[in-house]
């Protein structure tokens, strides 16, 4: 490994724009790992970049601390994952992330009209709920969430 390939934390920081105390943080949930100098200072791999980017890109997406540390966990520790590896967790995750896109496209539709959810105060509702039929399908936007 070349010492070109570890950065510190400061830098780590600026390059993600997370707080050093959020790449603590997530070096204590085991989701990136740092190497220490002679000195005891943290030095961290170049690829932990994108490990540290995926969790940004996961929590914007709604995916919980859980569910980010499952799919990191599919990573090797240590290395920088290769291309196979991060195909690995995208694939695991597509089925969710699909889901999610779904949800959020029945959402843009429904969202100025009816979505169901029993308030009959829209005019429109009158109309798509007439006396609350979507009420017998379960609580909640039942045009939405169905």
């Amino acid at each position: 490994m070349d010492k070109n390939d570890l950065i510190p934390i400061g830098a780590l920081a600026r390059r993600t724009g997370l707080a050093v105390s959020a790449i603590r943080f997530y070096e204590a949930k085991g989701l990136i790992s740092a190497m220490r100098t002679m000195g005891n200072q943290r030095r961290f791999l170049r690829s932990d970049i994108r490990r540290l980017s995926f969790i940004l890109i996961a929590q914007k997406l709604g995916l919980g601390l859980v569910e980010i540390e499952a799919a990191m966990a599919k990573l090797p520790q240590g290395r920088t994952p290769t291309v196979t590896d991060w195909q690995r967790i995208s694939r695991s995750l597509r089925g969710q992330l699909d889901a999610k896109i779904q949800l959020l496209t029945r959402t843009r539709a429904r969202l100025d009209e009816c979505i169901g959810c029993g308030c009959l105060s829209l005019q429109r509702c009158q109309l798509f709920n007439r006396d609350d039929r979507a009420g017998a399908a379960g609580p909640g936007p039942r045009y939405v969430l169905n």
